[in-house]
């Protein structure tokens, strides 16, 4: 997760919402993303696709089975989608977000019937931090 938050830091450098995410196998990180959506004028540039698209080259294969994502935010359903799609074995996630994610808020995407890949789950590692840098983050927009 360290290395998930490293990258939420590099976000804020780039003025983007403080998302990091790092797809590991075998011990080795194979796929790291930060939100991108601005800079990269694209709205599906969130942390865990820029990390999936960079771990399915590596790979070679759009599956990433025996594969696992860290990201500091519960993901959105987009990304809950694509981490089905793409048939990651365990997601790890910081904090919550009761406002967009889809994991274990919202729609809990998982757990509908029709999605066809639930990977395992497990949430709040590094919650506090993961929650600050968003809090800290909104709160300089907003003075």
């Amino acid at each position: 997760m360290a290395d998930a938050l490293a990258l939420a830091h590099r976000a804020i450098a780039v003025d983007e919402v403080p998302v990091g995410a790092v797809i590991v196998k075998n011990g080795k990180i194979i796929g790291r993303g930060h939100n991108r959506t601005r800079i990269d004028h694209d709205p599906t540039a969130h942390a865990e696709i820029v990390a999936i698209r960079e771990a399915t080259r590596a790979l070679g294969n759009d599956r990433l089975e025996e594969c696992d994502l860290w990201v500091t935010l519960e993901p959105c359903t987009m990304c809950a989608g694509a981490i089905a799609h793409a048939r990651i074995g365990r997601l790890y996630y910081g904090a919550d977000d009761p406002k967009g994610g889809a994991v274990d808020s919202g729609i809990r995407f998982f757990g509908t019937p029709t999605c066809h890949h639930k990977p395992e789950v497990y949430t709040g590692l590094e919650a506090e931090k993961s929650a600050l840098l968003l809090l800290d983050f909104f709160r300089s927009r907003r003075d």
